[in-house]
């Protein structure tokens, strides 16, 4: 199957089609306030194991969701039938529901018209790419495996998805967005390596490179030592401090902050990490994932959330923002931590200057244990490497670290300019390897 024609199977729901949907469903809807939102991608997916080829599956799927409110009593359904008589019957369901549901003394009504920026939401040859192209990168990165005697185990994914949001206020939004995913765990005896990303393009996923990222990962890890938990300078590679930012990010909600539920609560304006620091939303930028308005219809915006170490915004439902007299709700879709001042060119270089530590390619299964100062858990993962007189020794056993994002970001010594990260985990973000004294291992796993 040609890239060309998998891609002519990839008819999405188009602007003018969801213009249709909305005014059927307006037309026949009778409540007070009526949103519809439609969601309509076209993915596929290859996966690999033990060198071998398990899936290569596409898929199509199309929800649209109808809201309708009486006064405060709103009620919610959604097909995946787009046709006439399906789209009424889910306008009569969702109103039902209304009639029937308790009235909501947070709801509020949908947005008025907007304005919406062009963001680099799509990318062609992201739309075009179809099983051969997704075949071709996971067979070349289960050869480089074998060629090193490794086992190779991963996904090579790709969509194109036409997203819309509407209602009876006159809002009327519409994007299309692609999206790519490479992700690699290279498996020696006693050892792994990993490397990942994720892209508008697919053409940007850089699979040969990262496979042999992964690949010399799991090589030099291989028979590794073991050293006791403790506190230890560690250089932490831009997925790992992805991981932490991920978890602070999550916590900034503005009904926790007022709850006083919130480790920030009380610091907004105060310095909060270290003060070289800087957290953007650059929906804008071409390596991140911006989207031109969110679900609820709100344009994506470019805010600062933390300037110079300062927490500046918090992430607000409209409900509490109004309550705050917030007029522009800032947004998170892409987010960038930036470090003002010196950088290091490279991992390379933060290794170089390091007498010892360890370094960590990647957290795990990172959980809170104290959402009050946000101390939390996980484990090291797929290459952790001992530091001594500026150069890796050795691959070690892997760690479980407690520790809160909110010290450990305060105890830098170095950083490098923002990289692309991501994982199953975090999701995309642009950070900078950072290396900091200090980090807290709990104890040793066994593996």
């Amino acid at each position: 199957m040609s890239e060309e024609r998998s891609a002519t199977q990839a008819k999405l729901t188009s602007r003018e089609e969801f213009q249709f949907l909305t005014d059927l469903v307006l037309k026949h809807s009778t409540g007070e306030h009526t949103l519809v939102a439609l969601h309509d991608v076209y993915s596929g997916t290859t996966r690999f194991a033990n060198n071998q080829i398990v899936q290569n599956v596409n898929v199509r799927r199309v929800s649209l969701a109808v809201t309708v409110a009486f006064g405060q009593q709103h009620g919610t359904a959604s097909t995946t039938d787009l046709t006439a008589g399906a789209v009424q019957e889910t306008v009569h369901r969702a109103e039902e529901i209304a009639k029937v549901a308790p009235p909501d003394p947070e709801y509020l009504p949908p947005v008025e018209p907007q304005s919406y920026p062009q963001r680099p939401s799509s990318r062609p040859e992201t739309v075009r790419a179809g099983p051969d192209r997704r075949l071709a990168y996971a067979r070349e990165a289960i050869e480089l495996c074998k060629t090193d005697n490794l086992r190779a185990a991963g996904i090579v994914s790709s969509s194109v998805a036409t997203v819309g949001v509407a209602a009876s206020t006159g809002l009327f939004a519409y994007e299309e967005r692609t999206g790519a995913r490479f992700s690699l765990t290279a498996m020696g005896e006693n050892s792994t390596g990993w490397a990942s990303n994720e892209h508008r393009s697919i053409a940007h996923l850089g699979v040969t490179e990262r496979t042999r990222v992964a690949i010399e990962k799991a090589k030099r890890s291989a028979d590794p030592k073991e050293i006791p938990a403790g506190r230890y300078t560690v250089i932490l590679e831009p997925a790992a401090v992805a991981g932490l930012m991920t978890w602070l990010m999550w916590m900034l909600d503005a009904k926790s902050y007022d709850k006083g539920t919130s480790p920030f609560s009380g610091k907004l304006g105060e310095r909060i990490l270290d003060q070289r620091l800087t957290l953007k939303n650059r929906p804008d930028h071409a390596d991140l994932l911006g989207s031109g308005f969110t679900w609820e219809g709100l344009p994506s915006n470019d805010f600062a959330w933390i300037d110079a170490g300062v927490l500046k915004q918090l992430d607000y439902d409209r409900f509490t923002a109004k309550e705050h007299q917030v007029e522009v709700i800032p947004t998170l879709d892409a987010p960038c931590l930036s470090g003002n001042g010196s950088t290091v060119s490279s991992v390379e270089e933060l290794v170089r200057n390091t007498p010892r530590g360890i370094l960590v390619t990647n957290f795990w299964y990172l959980r809170i244990v104290n959402p009050t100062d946000l101390t939390l858990t996980g484990m090291t993962r797929d290459g952790t490497f001992l530091v001594e007189d500026g150069q890796v020794t050795t691959g070690l056993r892997n760690f479980r670290f407690h520790e809160s994002p909110l010290q450990a970001l305060n105890q830098i010594e170095a950083f490098t300019a923002p990289m692309e990260a991501s994982s199953s985990e975090t999701g995309k973000l642009l950070v900078p390897a950072i290396k900091i004294r200090d980090f807290n291992f709990s104890s040793v796993t066994r593996f």
